[in-house]
Parts: structure tokens; C-alpha cells; sequence
């Protein structure tokens, strides 16, 4: 599994946990639903650290808690 879909992931599991919708992430951080669905669908593999930022503010998280995972600590490098 590669960060793109680890990302899209912690999205999902984190507004279950704040037991939001991600159509409710989008409004309350400001990236529009386009944006999020192609993170949550896969579609976009690079996806910037600004909108990560952005949705972590709507999240009322910081960036160190939404990357301080199993997951994320375990992921292999990529090489392109």
C-alpha cells in the first residue's frame, strides 16, 4: 500500500472518529469536495502537504497526529 492510499485512509477512519462526513470536512477546512474526493477515490498520487495541513485544521488535529501511525511508521520508501 502506498501513501496515497494510507492518506485517503486516515482521512476516512479520522472523520469517523469526529463522526463527520468527508462532504463536512470539506466545508469546515476550506478544500473543495472535488479536491477530497479524488484523495478518498484514489485518483491523485501526489497530494500536497498544504491540503493535508487544511484538512487536519478542519480535523482540529495537527499534522504530527494525523502522520503518527502504524501505517505511516511502517510505510517503505517509493521509488519513482
Amino acid at each position: 500500500m502506498g501513501i496515497s492510499e494510507i492518506v485517503a485512509e486516515r482521512i476516512i477512519e479520522l472523520c469517523s472518529q469526529k463522526n463527520i462526513t468527508v462532504n463536512k470536512l470539506c466545508t469546515i477546512s476550506g478544500v473543495t469536495q472535488s479536491t477530497v474526493n479524488c484523495i478518498v477515490n484514489h485518483h491523485v498520487k501526489n497530494i500536497g502537504i498544504v491540503t493535508i495541513k487544511k484538512l487536519c485544521d478542519g480535523l482540529d488535529i495537527t499534522i504530527t497526529e494525523f502522520f503518527d501511525t502504524e501505517k505511516f511508521r511502517n510505510l517503505e520508501q517509493e521509488l519513482y
